[in-house]
């Protein structure tokens, strides 16, 4: 078989190797879109009350009974030493004694405490929670961050710098995210560290490589390509013009500024924390407030299978310290109104406490009832949703599966819910799940709407 190739294939190839050098791995080549003309965009959206969402991944599963449902009243074997919860600023809600800053801040957010799947494997788990949908009928659905990425994305008129799917910093890790929409709805995760001075970003910030020098890289580019000029119109070259504009602004424009978080008062740093969690939060803000649609935090530390007690007296204040500087700051900024906070992990913790060795005082796994905490974009502060019982052991009322808050959260974004989700195989798919689908539902969550 021939391996010959035509002129204008070696210089297509030629110029997309090219772009590919522009980035570094994992960052999105270029947001042109590849829709036809004709076609409806799918960000046709009604009422949208929130424009953005910060989700803060609580990886591995955070404890309820320490954080947003503590049971003072089990005893020891379900507290351990952490008996003594706090009171709110909103009479009558109690937060766990390690969160006396997000106890400040309760009026702003609002607590769902019946949420449940019962699923105790970490990947599965991930999925219902992030997706609405449960596995095994063959299809790998899209999370929460790419249908949004699809309706308020580049398909939408999104025109930003920044993809409008972000992850600070590392990917989650348990499914593909974007499942069957592809990889141009995949978020792009940061890397890096934006606690650290230069805050790394992949694909845009190169340590050691300054700003002149990346300039001079792009003078080289185009005085090698002699072919610029010779194909003025080809549809595929114009393209890989705009792709590689897009990179360098990127890089060398305003889109590089955004991840400075030199840019923000010292004060402010210290107020989130200076460390992973804290800064990745003042990164989220700074992100929405440049309009971005999509923010996850991944916050990982919480599978304390082992000496969780330790573990839960670092972790909770940094936590406490990054999400209550955050909902005051967006608040402060009027953006609070039009972001919505989600607060979850995949599941929470048993909360019978393991004492008994290997575990010597851990929580393992537990998806009958656990907590979720939202806040702003339409939603409303100072509430408690559900309940779970005495011992944080089973919901007790207002049962709420993860399409609940799904489809609460898509309805103040305004995305339509009888959406049709476009499916490579021509499948007609539903942006929601309904109960012909076997899924377990209990309703939105008007009550905080």
């Amino acid at each position: 078989m021939s391996t010959a190739i035509s002129r204008r294939e070696a210089m297509h190839r030629g110029l997309y190797g090219a772009a590919a050098l522009l980035l570094a791995d994992g960052l999105p080549v270029c947001s042109v879109s590849v829709r036809a003309s004709n076609e409806t965009p799918y960000g046709v959206t009604t009422n949208a009350k929130a424009k953005a969402v910060i989700q803060i991944w609580m990886w591995g599963g955070p404890a309820h009974l320490d954080t947003f449902d503590p049971k003072p009243d089990a005893g020891n074997d379900y507290t351990g030493p952490l008996n003594k919860p706090i009171s709110t600023n909103v009479d009558g809600i109690v937060i766990g004694e390690l969160l006396p800053l997000l106890a400040k801040q309760a009026d702003k957010y609002s607590i769902i405490r019946s949420m449940t799947h019962g699923v105790n494997s970490h990947e599965t788990a991930s999925y219902i929670v992030q997706t609405g949908r449960m596995p095994g009928d063959k299809q790998v659905y899209p999370c929460v961050g790419a249908v949004v990425s699809l309706f308020k994305g580049y398909d939408a008129g999104y025109s930003g710098l920044i993809p409008p799917y972000i992850v600070l910093t590392d990917l989650q890790g348990r499914f593909s995210e974007a499942g069957f929409l592809g990889s141009r709805y995949k978020p792009f995760a940061t890397g890096g560290d934006p606690a650290r001075n230069p805050f790394v970003v992949e694909g845009v910030v190169a340590p050691g490589i300054t700003e002149k020098r990346q300039q001079s890289r792009r003078d080289l580019l185009h005085n090698l390509n002699a072919l610029e000029h010779a194909m003025k119109g080809d549809p595929q070259l114009a393209a890989s013009e705009q792709c590689e504009k897009q990179a360098y602004d990127l890089i060398l424009g305003d889109g590089a500024k955004v991840f400075d978080l030199a840019q923000e008062k010292d004060e402010l740093r210290e107020q989130y924390g200076r460390n992973t969690f804290g800064q990745s939060c003042l990164m989220a803000r700074r992100l929405v407030e440049r309009g971005v649609p999509y923010v996850t935090i991944n916050y990982k530390g919480w599978d304390t299978h082992k000496q969780h007690f330790q573990m839960m007296r670092r972790k909770l204040p940094e936590m406490d310290r990054g999400m209550a500087t955050l909902l005051q700051d967006l608040s402060d900024r009027g953006l609070l109104e039009s972001t919505i906070v989600w607060w979850s992990g995949e599941f929470g913790r048993t909360p019978k406490v393991q004492w008994e060795p290997p575990w010597s005082g851990g929580r393992n796994h537990y998806g009958k009832v656990f907590s979720a905490v939202v806040a702003g974009g339409g939603f409303k502060g100072g509430r408690v949703v559900g309940a779970s019982d005495a011992r944080g052991e089973e919901v007790k009322e207002r049962p709420v599966y993860p399409v609940d808050l799904i489809a609460s959260m898509y309805e103040l974004l305004g995305i339509d819910p009888e959406a049709k989700l476009p499916h490579p195989q021509g499948l007609t798919v539903g942006v929601l799940p309904s109960a012909a689908d076997g899924i377990s539902m209990g309703g939105r969550l008007k009550e905080i709407m």
